[in-house]
């Protein structure tokens, strides 16, 4: 079994990173947004991020558009794609079990949402002196079930919407507003207090708030709410996904 998902990962892999939408999205604009408000504000720290700077509040902010970008686009564009293409039917006619064709695609789009994250890191460490206060693990639990809830998210979209163009117009229509007004890009400290109010009711703030609070060394009793809300987004996108998604 783990030799056919090791095969059918590396295909993937490689058929994904011909998607430039996916590659750019997940990889460069968030070191773009990185470098350019870095070069802008620094990273000297501020009152109005309670001591912390500019460039620390923005990377675990920017990992969660990063997440957001590989559930409503990459992952929902490409699985419709897919389906649209006849591939998901010939892949469901082949012996190779669909929980590997699956998993593989899976896989692939967290690996590179990964490395989308890592990439921050490493760049805000050695441009920006980026600050790191809280635990490795609790972040990385907290980046696992933000991608999970996000991915179960882009499942639905992919069993709902008929083709890649309609899922790509669907999930933009999704994205934009939401890193926009959830603080991904804009801090919430910086937004009205009624967008702020508004915000609470979209998920990626959610994300966007249970990382910055790991990420400067925040319990996670702090920050039930947003666990709650993510995990009812993973079991009830989870559940509609099995009953929406087509293999043709």
């Amino acid at each position: 079994m783990m030799r056919p998902f090791l095969k059918m990962t590396w295909i993937e892999a490689k058929l994904l990173l011909r998607e430039p939408i996916g590659v750019f999205f997940t990889l460069a604009f968030p070191l773009m947004m990185l470098f350019l408000f870095g070069s802008i504000y620094g990273n000297k720290p501020l009152p109005f991020f309670a001591g912390y700077g500019s460039v620390d509040v923005s990377v675990p902010a920017y990992t969660a558009m990063i997440i957001a970008t590989s559930g409503l686009l990459t992952l929902s564009i490409g699985m419709a794609g897919n389906r649209e293409n006849g591939i998901l039917r010939r892949l469901r006619a082949t012996p190779m079990r669909p929980l590997i064709i699956l998993s593989s695609q899976m896989t692939v789009i967290f690996a590179m949402t990964v490395a989308g994250m890592t990439l921050l890191i490493v760049a805000g460490k050695i441009f920006y002196g980026l600050r790191f206060n809280g635990s490795a693990l609790n972040v990385a639990a907290a980046f696992l079930l933000s991608s999970l809830s996000f991915f179960a998210l882009g499942f639905v979209l992919a069993g709902l919407l008929p083709t890649a163009r309609t899922a790509q117009v669907v999930g933009m229509v999704l994205f934009y507003p939401m890193i926009f007004l959830s603080g991904s890009t804009i801090p919430l400290e910086s937004l009205p207090s009624g967008v702020r109010a508004f915000a609470r009711f979209l998920p990626l703030t959610h994300v966007v708030t249970l990382l910055r609070g790991l990420w400067i060394g925040d319990a996670w009793s702090r920050h039930g709410t947003e666990v709650i809300v993510l995990l009812v987004l993973l079991i009830a996108c989870t559940l509609v996904a099995v009953k929406t998604f087509r293999w043709e």
